[in-house]
C-alpha cells in the first residue's frame, strides 16, 4: 500500500530524503519520493544515478553542472525523477537542489558521520560501529559479488570489509588505499571496467602497491565516500591514506575515463611521490617495535632480578624467623630447665627435710638405749652396704621399734625394706611387726640383715 507525507514514516523517509540529496523543497522531495512508491533507496538510488550521468554530460561539454537553475523542474522530468505531473511553473529558481555533502540518511542507518577539514583531508566519527562495519561489509561483499558477475575474475583485490576497515588493513600494510567509486549507469563505466581497471598491468600494479577498496555509489558506504570526496563525475578513483589524529589524507583523485597508461602513469607518480611518507611511517613503527620489545626485555629482566631479590628476601626472612623461633624455643627450654631444676631442688630438700624431721621422730620415740640385762635383747642389724648396726631394745619392745632405729639411722632414706633372718629364715614383714621381740623369738639377741624391696 502506497504510504503519504501525512504519517509519521512518510514524514520521517521525506526527511530522510531531504538530507540526502539536498531538495530543500519538501512538495518537490514527496513527488520525487511518490513517483517511486516511496522506497526510499530507490529514489536516491536513481537520483544519484541520473545526477552523475548529467554531470559526465556536464564534464563533456567543458563546463559544470549546476542544479540550481530556473528550469530545474523541468530537469527532473527529464532524467525521471519526478512525475510529469508535477509542473515546473510550481516551482521558481530559488527553489532548485544542489548535490552537496551533508548529513545524509546512510549517516543514521550506520551511527557515523564524515567531515572534511582542509583541503583533501577529512577525518572520521565513530557512532554505532557494529552496526556500520556489518553495513560496510555487506555492501562491499555485493559490490565485489556484481562486480565479477559483469567483469570476470580479473580485477584488483578489492576488500570485503567497510572503507574504514579497508583503510586500517592499508595502515597496517604500511600501503596507500586504492579507492574506486562505481557507478553502474554511467556511459564510461563499462570500458574503464573492461580496458583500465581490470587490464593485467593495473591489476598487478594495484595488488602489489595498494590495498584495494571499491564501493557502488548506490549503497551506504560507496554513496557517503562519494560525498566525502565530492566526485563531481565517473569513473573516479583516488588514493588515500590515514595520517595522525584519525584524519584521512586524500593524494591523488582522478575523474572521468582513463586509459590503463594514463592511470599507470598516475598511480606511479603517486608511488614516487608519496612513497616516502610510507616508508618513514614503517621506520616509525619498526622503530617503535623495537622500543615495545626493548621495555619488554628490559620488563622481563626487571621482573626476574625482582623475582631473585623478592626470593632472597624471603629465604632472608625465613631464616631470621627460623633463628627466632629457635632462639625463643632455647629461651623458652632454658626457662623449662631451670624450672625443673628448682622444683627438683625444692623437692630433695623438702624430701630430706622430711627424712631428717622422720628420722628425729623416730630417734626420739626410741627413747634411751637400755643396759644390759635379762630382759634386754642383743639385736645385730647388717645394712645394705655392709655396715653393721648394734643395739640394745627392751624385750618388751615391738619389732617395729627395730624399724624405727634403722630409720633414725638415716642412711636408707625413703627406700621400702624388710628385715629379715637367715637361720631360719623368718621375713619380719608388716604383719609381724606389732609383735614383742619375745615374742618374734629375737630374745636374748638376734641377727638381722636390711632386704630391700624391689621397685
Amino acid at each position: 500500500m502506497a504510504e503519504s507525507a501525512s504519517g509519521e514514516q512518510g514524514q520521517e523517509k521525506l526527511q530522510q530524503f531531504q538530507d540526502v540529496t539536498g531538495v530543500n523543497d519538501p512538495l518537490l522531495a514527496e513527488q520525487i519520493l511518490d513517483a517511486h512508491q516511496w522506497d526510499l533507496g530507490a529514489a536516491v538510488g536513481t537520483f544519484m544515478d541520473k545526477a552523475g550521468v548529467e554531470a559526465s554530460r556536464a564534464d563533456a561539454r567543458g563546463g559544470t553542472i549546476d542544479w540550481d537553475t530556473p528550469d530545474e523542474t523541468t530537469g527532473l522530468l527529464e532524467r525521471g525523477l519526478v512525475p510529469a505531473s508535477v509542473s515546473p511553473s510550481h516551482y521558481g529558481a530559488s527553489e532548485g537542489f544542489v548535490l552537496q555533502s551533508s548529513r545524509s540518511n546512510y549517516d543514521r542507518y550506520q551511527g557515523s558521520s564524515t567531515t572534511f577539514e582542509g583541503p583533501g583531508e577529512f577525518h572520521e566519527r565513530r557512532g554505532n560501529q557494529v552496526s556500520s562495519i556489518s553495513l560496510g561489509t555487506a555492501d562491499a561483499e555485493a559490490f565485489l559479488r556484481k562486480f565479477k558477475q559483469e567483469y570476470g575474475k580479473v580485477h584488483p583485490d578489492f576488500q570485503t570489509s567497510s572503507f574504514m576497515d579497508a583503510l586500517r588493513l592499508a595502515g597496517q600494510q604500511f600501503k596507500f588505499l586504492f579507492v574506486y567509486l562505481h557507478s553502474p549507469e554511467h556511459p564510461n563505466t563499462p570500458l574503464f571496467c573492461e580496458r583500465t581497471l581490470c587490464s593485467d598491468s593495473i591489476v598487478q600494479f594495484v595488488n602489489e602497491n595498494f590495498v584495494a577498496w571499491g564501493g557502488d555509489v548506490r549503497e551506504s558506504d560507496g554513496f557517503q565516500m562519494s560525498n566525502n570526496l565530492k566526485a563531481s563525475t565517473y569513473p573516479f578513483c583516488a588514493v588515500v591514506m590515514s595520517s595522525n589524529n584519525q584524519r584521512i589524507s586524500l593524494l591523488q583523485q582522478v575523474e572521468g575515463p582513463r586509459t590503463a597508461e594514463e592511470l599507470m602513469s598516475t598511480l606511479q607518480r603517486v608511488v614516487e611521490e608519496q612513497g616516502s611518507v610510507l616508508v618513514a611511517s614503517r621506520v616509525e613503527e619498526e622503530e617503535r617495535q623495537l622500543n615495545r620489545r626493548l621495555r619488554e626485555e628490559q620488563d622481563a629482566a626487571f621482573q626476574v632480578a625482582l623475582q631473585a631479590d623478592q626470593e632472597r628476601e624471603r629465604l632472608r626472612q625465613q631464616e631470621v624467623a627460623k633463628k627466632v623461633t629457635e632462639e625463643a624455643e632455647e629461651e623458652l627450654r632454658k626457662k623449662r630447665d631451670e624450672e625443673a631444676a628448682r622444683h627438683a631442688i625444692q623437692e630433695t630438700a623438702e624430701r630430706e627435710a622430711a627424712l631428717e624431721q622422720r628420722r628425729l621422730e623416730k630417734a626420739m620415740a626410741l627413747g634411751v638405749e637400755p643396759e644390759k640385762g635379762p630382759d634386754v635383747t642383743q639385736v645385730l642389724v647388717r645394712m645394705p652396704n655392709g655396715n653393721r648396726k648394734e643395739r640394745r631394745f627392751q624385750s618388751s619392745s615391738k619389732v617395729s621399734a627395730i624399724y624405727d632405729y634403722i630409720d633414725s639411722l638415716g642412711t636408707l632414706g625413703i627406700i621400702k625394706y624388710d628385715l629379715v633372718t637367715n637361720f631360719p629364715r623368718v621375713v619380719y614383714g608388716p604383719e609381724k611387726r606389732c609383735l614383742t621381740l619375745k615374742e618374734a623369738g629375737l630374745h636374748p639377741h638376734a641377727s638381722l640383715f636390711v632386704l630391700v624391696e624391689d621397685n
